[in-house]
């Protein structure tokens, strides 16, 4: 690896991250609601999508706002009450077209990265 590379790999992955988080958190909502900590528990998991506290309840906040969250506070039987985030139907709507989008969008810039390209002379 030459020097700078690893900087340029996690500037690629947080610009990527960017653009997904606020679906995958949607995504970890489908089911169930969930808490905020329990989210960054779930985002570490999958590695590529391990965020911060500083990322997530503000994107948590923005989308309350956007109407595509409502939460509700519930007892925890280990600590404070817990902030609970749950889909509303703006949320569902907003998580349902990206997933039919998404394939689309993947499949079309894993061309780009996969298939070599004659050139067409034009210049970039």
């Amino acid at each position: 690896m030459e020097p700078g590379d690893s900087t340029k790999q996690a500037r690629a992955a947080a610009q990527l991250r960017k653009g997904v988080l606020e679906y995958c958190v949607l995504a970890l909502m489908r089911d169930r609601p969930r808490y905020g900590v329990e989210l960054l528990h779930a985002l570490e998991g999958s590695g590529a999508l391990a965020t911060s506290q500083g990322t997530v309840y503000p994107l948590l906040s923005r989308l309350r706002r956007d109407d595509l969250v409502t939460t509700t506070w519930q007892e925890s039987t280990a600590g404070p009450p817990r902030r609970y985030y749950a889909l509303t139907d703006n949320g569902r709507a907003a998580l349902d077209e990206f997933t039919r989008v998404w394939p689309d969008f993947r499949d079309a810039v894993d061309v780009f990265l996969t298939a070599p390209h004659a050139s067409t002379g034009d210049p970039a």
